[in-house]
């Protein structure tokens, strides 16, 4: 089984914008010579807890300061923007970096209301134009766009013999269905905790129709993983994510990622303990053969072929040992 590393670049609490990038780079190197086989970094709006909302100008820094990685976004919110414009940043990230670049792409807004206006302003919402969007990029990769196609002569450049994975990102049956017809990849946000994922993933490998893309399916999982040599230390690493879920869900404002102290001292309520108890029946925690157990149970009953881990942690020492214990369960270095 294939695993990858999907970052979001929390600020942790009492460290800067440029110590999380710097870190992010040295996940990536970590997650690189672990092992691991895709490191993405996703796209969000309006927060001042996460320190970038550009996943392609950080796919260009961490490629460059990585060697065999596959680099990519997890991903690019398509409706904010024009087809061809990321056909030509992911062509040239391509050319750049010839094999190694990935282009997840989500119908999500990726933020506030407030943030896709701004994204948005002067033009119409392109949320109905999505598929078209996927049919465009698979054009304009491969240089075959129909005759009758509006652009049809236009080519994003650079032209390169290679071209970028095209994954659809999504957390519902309606991502799968449009993955599906479409013939692209497809990644399901299992960390969501948003039910049906099995059943939308099952309906994507049935319902799946080969593509200048992909001549058969491909799929993929993202879970929330903590690991630590005890399951006490490894729910310990989980809490400041389960706090800051359960602020992002109640809309409030957050500035950085809860340390421990800052969980330790919060007034949890008998209702937010419940929704926190909820969360933990979706996310993987324990000893290094207890997430290799649950990982490869869960990636069984989701029929995915990869794993992406998100791994929200406060500690950065702690979240680079996770990941080592977890390359380790599962040889990822032999492999």
């Amino acid at each position: 089984m294939k695993l990858s590393v999907l970052e979001h670049g929390h600020i942790n609490e009492g460290r800067t914008v440029q110590d999380t990038l710097q870190e992010t780079v040295t996940l990536a190197k970590h997650a690189d010579e672990l092992g691991f086989s895709r490191f993405w970094m996703s796209e969000h709006h309006g927060s001042g807890a996460l320190s970038f909302s550009s996943p392609e100008v950080m796919i260009a820094h961490v490629a460059a300061h990585t060697d065999r990685i596959r680099v990519g976004s997890g991903g690019v919110m398509l409706p904010h923007y024009s087809a061809y414009k990321v056909a030509e940043n992911f062509r040239l990230l391509e050319a750049l970096h010839p094999g190694r670049i990935d282009l997840g792409i989500g119908r999500a807004p990726g933020g506030m209301p407030i943030a896709s206006r701004a994204l948005n302003e002067g033009k119409s919402s392109n949320v109905q134009f999505f598929p078209q969007q996927i049919a465009d990029l698979g054009g304009y990769f491969h240089e075959q766009l129909p005759e009758d196609h509006r652009f049809a002569s236009l080519v994003a450049g650079p032209s390169v013999p290679t071209v970028p994975e095209v994954w659809l990102l999504g957390s519902s049956s309606e991502g799968a269905r449009i993955a599906a017809a479409q013939g692209t990849a497809y990644a399901f946000a299992q960390f969501f905790g948003t039910p049906g994922g099995e059943e939308a993933m099952k309906h994507y490998r049935r319902h799946f129709k080969p593509s200048i893309l992909n001549d058969q399916p491909h799929s993929m999982i993202a879970v929330s993983a903590f690991c630590a040599e005890t399951e006490e230390a490894a729910a310990d690493l989980a809490r400041s994510n389960e706090l800051f879920f359960l602020r992002l869900g109640r809309g409030l404002e957050q500035n950085s990622f809860p340390s421990l102290e800052t969980v330790n001292n919060y007034p949890f309520t008998a209702m937010e303990m419940e929704q926190i108890r909820q969360r933990r029946s979706f996310s993987i925690v324990g000893t290094p053969d207890q997430v290799k157990d649950k990982i490869t149970a869960m990636a069984e009953r989701y029929e995915a072929d990869e794993v992406i881990i998100a791994s929200a942690i406060h500690s950065f020492e702690d979240r680079l040992r996770s990941f080592s214990l977890i390359a380790e369960a599962f040889g990822l270095k032999q492999d």
